[in-house]
């Protein structure tokens, strides 16, 4: 038995928490640079304000219908994840973090009413976080992710689903005739791992349904479609075929990439830019313990801007594979001086680690040269100096010094305080 536990309208439901007096309001959080929308309450929803719309085209709701418009605060979003998903655990024994705003939760083995208690670890979710969720239950993963879109829907759509539905919906509890009904109203494209173009070549096929879908054999379904497709009807009838992972895959690249807040010209800037995403790479890289035998860097000039266009990327071997800062940020700098040419308004740029390996893994070679010194400890003691100071805290000189903001970094206009994370932006409580 697995429960998906998924933060409603996560981003806006994080602003909310500290803001209520944005509750009821129509909320959207922008994308960097404060481009489009990434996230929406509902009552933006219902204005017709769609996932990733230009800001620039919405703009004129704030002043017609109060439309409330927020930076992206991800170090925020980060931090009410990690809260709500230690809440969330409590519900089964084994958790698989899905994703920033979602987790799945083994049940196997839990006694008593299941609804009940992922009810009373909802409303714990909701006391102690301020971050309101849904729950679906199920005996299949793919199911548990049916049943939280329902538990969603039929709290914010009335009449779309039975309201003993809402906010927690347990499938497996269901009588086979009730289950159907559910199924039946429910369309296809809803299903976890079917996409628009598959959905589209079930319609096809005179699938439109949920319920379409589960009545399929699965040995039909592999041979017109895909061994993926079937592994999704097994699931839908009920068969366990995705078990739950309690640690993430490591990733097999790991990018660094931001648009410009302004356009770039220099060179100098573009070093700096490349310096900070090499290095948040390389923090990443070693958080998932693994080494990058390559590393990508890339920059160009946008597609919707006058002025000429140019774009450039290079790819530089390492000398051996590295989750040295110093290291990679020296390899991009290579890289970005040698695709940098004066005359062109930088729009973006990035960094990638490629060739990822096994962190435990050492590369020989033969002494042609003195060893270079190892700085494992070095950066162990530079990430935990910016993890207890903040990001940004100690960085390579090469990324350059705290200042007035430069051409390279995010737009964030909009942004509201890191209320969980800093001491200076910490709310105060007045009698």
């Amino acid at each position: 038995m697995f429960a998906l536990v998924d933060g409603n309208n996560f981003y806006v439901s994080c602003e909310r928490a500290f803001r209520p007096d944005l509750k009821n309001r129509p909320v959207v959080v922008l994308s960097n640079n404060d481009g489009c929308a990434i996230a929406r309450s509902n009552e933006a929803k219902a204005l017709g304000i769609r996932m990733g719309a230009p800001w620039f085209e919405c703009r004129h709701l704030a002043e017609e219908y109060g439309v409330v418009a927020l930076s992206a605060n991800f170090v925020l979003y980060g931090d009410m994840s990690d809260r709500m998903m230690s809440v969330a655990g409590g519900l089964g024994p084994g958790q698989e973090i899905y994703s920033i705003d979602e987790s799945f939760i083994d049940m196997a083995g839990v006694k008593g009413d299941l609804t009940v208690r992922a009810q009373r670890v909802r409303e714990r979710v909701l006391q102690w976080t301020g971050i309101p969720t849904g729950i679906g239950i199920a005996r299949t993963k793919t199911l548990a992710k049916l049943a939280n879109h329902i538990a969603k829907s039929a709290d914010r759509k009335a009449g779309s689903y039975p309201a003993e539905l809402a906010r927690v919906c347990n499938l497996a509890s269901l009588p086979a005739a009730d289950l159907d009904a559910v199924l039946q109203a429910t369309d296809v494209s809803e299903v976890w791992g079917v996409g628009r173009r598959i959905a589209e070549q079930l319609n096809e096929g005179g699938v439109h349904t949920v319920l379409d879908l589960v009545r399929l054999d699965p040995a039909t379904v592999r041979r017109r479609w895909s061994v993926v497709l079937e592994r999704t009807v097994r699931e839908l009838q009920g068969q366990q075929c995705i078990t739950l992972e309690d640690q993430p895959a490591p990733k097999k690249e790991i990018a660094f990439t931001r648009s410009f807040g302004g356009a770039v010209t220099e060179l100098v800037d573009l070093i700096a830019a490349v310096t900070r995403f090499a290095s948040g790479a390389a923090v990443k890289l070693r958080a998932q313990g693994s080494k990058a035998g390559q590393l990508q860097v890339f920059a160009h000039t946008s597609a919707f801007r006058p002025g000429p266009k140019y774009s450039r990327s290079l790819i530089l071997p390492l000398r051996r594979p590295t989750d040295d800062t110093v290291a990679l940020v020296n390899a991009a700098v290579r890289g970005i001086e040698a695709i940098y040419r004066p005359g062109f308004n930088f729009s973006k740029a990035g960094v990638m680690l490629l060739d990822l390996q096994d962190g435990n893994l050492e590369q020989g070679e033969l002494d042609l040269e003195p060893e270079a010194p190892t700085r494992g400890h070095l950066m162990d003691a530079l990430d935990k100096l910016n993890n207890r100071y903040g990001r940004g805290t100690v960085v390579v000189a090469s990324a350059g010094m705290k200042g007035p903001q430069r051409g390279f970094e995010m737009k964030q206009n909009l942004l509201t305080p890191q209320y969980t994370t800093c001491w200076s932006d910490l709310p105060i409580a007045k009698a």
